[in-house]
């Protein structure tokens, strides 16, 4: 018996599927794959001229709430085991290449829910973009720093940790893989 999951969300041919829905699941996966590598390149783009324009700690001031840092992560999110000694380089890099072999798979079969879809496109965007920092930098280069200081309780001086274009992805993809699950949990039909 297949999962709930699997029966809702599969776009796997079965033995009667017509070449017409093989060819709009090709398509389909084309368009996300097509959104991922956009904001990938995004994410890039914002990092190489980071990386050009200022030097490691330079910071900018924009707003009295905003500004653009240069900052290196050598942890995971929120610098989680950032001063572990360098190992962290490799296990994380090693995590988010399992991620992203986990996460390419649910999309590709995961193709008939256009949310969920779009919820996996966006951490996997962002998975990768902070691969690509991991390997080529073994850190990940950050430069949204926003700050207020009724963050003052929570953050260092009320600044949230800064972060990138791949952060935003994978939040907001997380953010739509929630309402996507609620909306499945409570059993609303997911736009298509």
């Amino acid at each position: 018996m297949k999962s709930d999951y699997m029966s809702n969300n599969s776009t796997t041919p079965s033995n009667d599927a017509s070449p017409s829905k093989a060819l709009t699941s090709s398509v389909s996966l084309k368009k996300w794959l097509t959104l991922c590598l956009l904001l990938v390149v995004l994410d890039q783009l914002t990092k190489l001229w980071i990386v050009k324009h200022f030097e490691f700690r330079d910071s900018v001031f924009v707003t009295s709430f905003f500004n653009i840092v240069r900052v290196h992560n050598e942890g995971a999110a929120f610098s989680f085991l950032a001063n572990a000694g360098g190992w962290q380089r490799w296990f994380f890099t090693i995590l988010a290449i399992a991620a992203i072999v986990v996460i390419s798979n649910m999309l590709r079969t995961s193709l008939a829910n256009k949310r969920l879809s779009l919820a996996l496109t966006l951490i996997l965007s962002g998975a990768i973009g902070n691969l690509i920092d991991r390997v080529s930098y073994g850190y990940v280069v950050d430069f949204l720093d926003f700050h207020h200081a009724a963050l003052d309780f929570l953050f260092y001086a009320g600044h949230f940790p800064a972060f990138n274009v791949a952060d935003s992805a994978i939040t907001v993809g997380a953010i739509v893989l929630i309402w996507d699950e609620l909306s499945r949990s409570f059993g609303k039909k997911s736009p298509n």
